[in-house]
């Protein structure tokens, strides 16, 4: 049999699959169709210093092999999350994940040092969210940025700190480069790319916000590209993510170089993708000699 675990910077997942920040929520709906241990891990809706109650309606839409979507980081903030769900979900059996966001450096450093006396596993902190007027965005578009934020946070960050890395840029494997240099334990990447679709009869944005994250299958070749270009720049893990829909797709972007894999827009068609991903992975796996996932990450023979 076929050894999933995996291990990002120093904690121990069960499989590589873990369902992305902003497509799972906190996991009560999910628990509903399966138990939550089958996951290797959580990556909790992203959440902020205080409340938000996100973008108005529309705001989320259809789009040719994927969505764009625009929901503007509605969460409960994160003393109502440490509260009230975090002990839920620490009785699931599985890695749970804190998505940080904010509009300043202080609101970062703040969330972190509560997420440090907290019960989470790890932080993934993003800073590409492209689709709120202000925050994340202004963060994850410049070396230097990213690497001040980086460095900021690490400095008050007890748990591994994972850095969620925009593919709206001009060169990924410089942006992971400077979020390595100053201390990040793990890349997650990539988030939404900005996108927009207009409605031809009312000659408005299908979405309120006008552009939002574009999200699933239609970005997976974007992704791998990415996720190939940080594994050949950098020595720290990368969680590959970005339209990952079949089993297919998560041998391929652990060729690319990644460690662990995020599961995101498929759960909306398919909730039960990550199970079935996860048993095509197994199999293949187990009909090629494959042993653990490590044999496989990384093995990319380029032309």
């Amino acid at each position: 049999m076929a050894d999933l675990k995996v291990n990002v910077a120093g904690v121990e997942f069960s499989n590589p699959l873990i369902a992305a920040s902003g497509r799972f929520g906190f996991g009560r709906e999910y628990n509903e169709f399966y138990p939550l241990s089958v996951l290797g891990g959580i990556s909790c809706k992203g959440i902020t210093l205080k409340k938000r109650d996100g973008n108005p309606p529309p705001r989320i839409a259809e789009t040719p092999s994927g969505i764009l979507n625009a929901v503007g980081l509605q969460n409960p903030g994160v003393d109502h999350f440490i509260e009230k769900d975090l002990p839920w979900l620490k009785e699931q059996d599985t890695v749970i994940i804190a998505n940080i966001a904010g509009n300043t450096e202080e609101d970062y450093c703040m969330m972190a040092e509560k997420f440090s006396d907290s019960d989470v596993d790890m932080i993934e902190m993003n800073i590409s969210c492209p689709n709120v007027k202000s925050g994340g965005v202004q963060f994850g578009t410049s070396c230097a940025t990213v690497g001040a934020i980086t460095k900021a946070v690490r400095a008050k960050c007890k748990k591994p700190l994972i850095v969620k890395l925009s593919p709206n840029v001009a060169n990924i494997a410089d942006i992971a480069l400077s979020a390595e240099a100053e201390g990040a334990d793990a890349l997650s990447m990539i988030n939404t790319l900005t996108g927009m679709r207009i409605d031809i009869n009312t000659r408005r944005p299908i979405i309120r916000n006008n552009t939002g994250g574009l999200s699933g299958p239609a970005v997976f070749p974007v992704a791998v590209r990415m996720v190939w270009q940080a594994a050949s720049a950098v020595k720290i893990p990368i969680i590959g993510m970005g339209g990952i829909s079949t089993w297919q797709d998560a041998v391929e972007m652990l060729i690319a170089g990644a460690t662990a894999l995020q599961i995101g827009t498929v759960l909306f068609s398919d909730p039960y993708a990550p199970v079935k991903i996860c048993e095509g992975l197994s199999k293949f796996m187990d009909e090629n000699g494959i042993k653990s996932i490590s044999e496989i990450s990384g093995t990319i023979k380029p032309w």
